[in-house]
């Protein structure tokens, strides 16, 4: 049943280059598998995994794609923004962000943009 099954996130990217050079240089990961030019597969914490692939629909979602869960958002912030990430801030009703963060009913949460456009998210305390 897919309830038992592992997942593993899909981000699209427009140059998968320069998507790989930010994800390595900016966030710090290397591809675990390169399945071929255009498709990297990247895993994180508790096997947990995303997959990079080359589309040209990369950075038209209006939406949070991925994100990850620390137990210290403060700290990753830090780390974050000295390899120049920019993190995003938002006023709508019923969100409001301070210096990057946002303090919601589930937690902590600060989104940012990476080369492709897509927003991704940090949080702490879900």
């Amino acid at each position: 049943m897919l309830k038992d099954l592992e997942i593993v996130a899909v981000l699209p990217a427009k140059d998968i280059v320069r998507a790989r050079n930010y994800y390595r240089d900016v966030l710090g990961l290397e591809p675990a598998d390169t399945m071929d030019e255009e498709n990297l597969l990247y895993r994180c914490g508790k096997g947990t995994a995303f997959l990079l692939y080359q589309t040209d629909n990369a950075g038209t979602a209006k939406n949070t794609q991925m994100g990850w869960v620390t137990g210290d958002i403060g700290a990753e912030m830090q780390n974050l923004r000295s390899r120049g990430v920019v993190f995003k801030e938002y006023d709508f009703p019923g969100l409001k962000t301070e210096n990057g963060i946002a303090s919601t009913p589930a937690g902590k949460v600060a989104w940012f943009l990476d080369s492709e456009g897509n927003i991704l998210n940090i949080s702490e305390g879900l």
